[in-house]
């Protein structure tokens, strides 16, 4: 008898720790399934029992000893049958299989919004499975990056969108394309992130072509932009590495929104922006040779702009060109004149220094 107990006790706990349970969720679904497989049986004899009839069992958790009772008449049957014991057991499958999802969506929900790794496990059409390891999660099409080609068995880092109703119950939901994972994987990356050093204050996103962040730090020394990119730019190109080559911008935040929209369309130069607070347009005025950066392939550049600082970007040439502004006479010397016409200020100066250090040494004294 002692036996019996025991393995009772154990085959309860042995269950309870493989399926991470609570042992008394494991006898209330026993529960249930006694009284569904009651129920079964006894309408297998011809007795229907009306649902508004309460009917209860109970279960000794160390012997196994199982009674039912209705109105508190003890109805135990001297043996279940075997469709009963069936039923019973198919029921407690079900119940400790529904138990163990609730589980696991209770540590899922507290990820929710985090970075979490998974497989590809399968293609529903233009929707994707992904195994986490202990659940299934998917990732429908508008999450996905749209130029992004994924193959079975692949792993990846995604973002825990959310945990939502669906006929089949709750399911974990992904996404790769939005802005947030951007946010996420900088602070994966970079520690100043991640420890709130530095400031992710706004990103804009076309998922699998471009992204821009604008960055901000109140602490002092620590260059927001400089922590983003890494030395020689290993860290936005983890990110970027991450998204399959999207491209990353990082670029310094500024409360100043004419500043901040000069900085997000670089790299165009020699911007000036006018602001009508009112109705949220920038007018932005360019030299004719940056007007094609500040507008970006397909004006893509002016899209992530707008959507990055919430004004309406209106480009318009100025008429002018951003030509050098030093010394033009000695770089034509040794550039043609078309090829003078082309260099932006910065090259310029560069140039104009090179003359200057390299007249300096010809009027050298032998």
């Amino acid at each position: 008898m002692q036996a019996a107990r025991t393995e009772f006790s154990q085959a309860l706990k042995a269950i309870a720790a493989e399926r991470g349970l609570d042992p008394n969720v494991i006898l209330e679904t026993i529960k249930q399934a006694i009284i569904a497989a009651y129920r079964r049986d006894a309408k297998e004899q011809g007795e229907e029992i009306a649902e508004e009839i309460e009917i209860v069992a109970q279960i000794d958790s160390v012997s196994g000893e199982t009674k039912v009772f209705i109105d508190k008449k003890d109805v135990t049957p001297p043996g279940f049958g075997r469709i009963a014991a069936q039923t019973a057991k198919q029921v407690i499958h079900q119940k400790i299989r529904e138990a163990e999802k609730g589980a696991i969506l209770e540590e899922f929900e507290e990820k929710v919004g985090a970075l979490v790794s998974g497989l590809i496990l399968r293609f529903d059409g233009p929707n994707v499975r992904v195994d986490l390891g202990r659940t299934e999660a998917i990732m429908e099409a508008s999450e996905r990056i749209s130029n992004e080609r994924l193959n079975l068995n692949q792993r990846l880092t995604f973002l825990l969108k959310e945990i939502k109703e669906t006929p089949r119950g709750k399911d974990l939901f992904l996404s790769r394309a939005e802005p947030e994972f951007i946010k996420k994987l900088f602070a994966r990356e970079v520690p100043e992130v991640s420890s709130g050093a530095v400031v992710i204050k706004e990103i804009a996103r076309e998922a699998g072509v471009r992204t821009k962040i604008a960055v901000f730090s109140e602490q002092t020394g620590v260059d927001p932009v400089g922590s983003c990119v890494g030395q020689k730019g290993v860290r936005v190109q983890a990110v970027t590495n991450e998204v399959g080559g999207e491209r990353v911008d990082v670029i310094p935040w500024s409360k100043d929104v004419a500043e901040l929209i000069k900085s997000a369309l670089s790299p165009a130069d020699g911007l000036t922006v006018k602001l009508n607070e009112k109705v949220k347009v920038a007018k932005v005025l360019c030299p004719e040779d940056q007007l094609s950066m500040a507008i970006g392939k397909d004006g893509q550049n002016v899209r992530l702009t707008a959507k990055l600082t919430g004004y309406r970007i209106e480009v318009e040439g100025n008429g002018e060109r951003l030509e050098k502004e030093v010394e033009t006479e000695k770089i034509e010397e040794i550039l043609p004149i078309s090829d003078v016409n082309k260099i932006t200020k910065t090259k310029a100066r560069k140039i104009a220094k090179k003359l200057k250090k390299e007249k300096a040494e010809e009027e050298k004294p032998e």
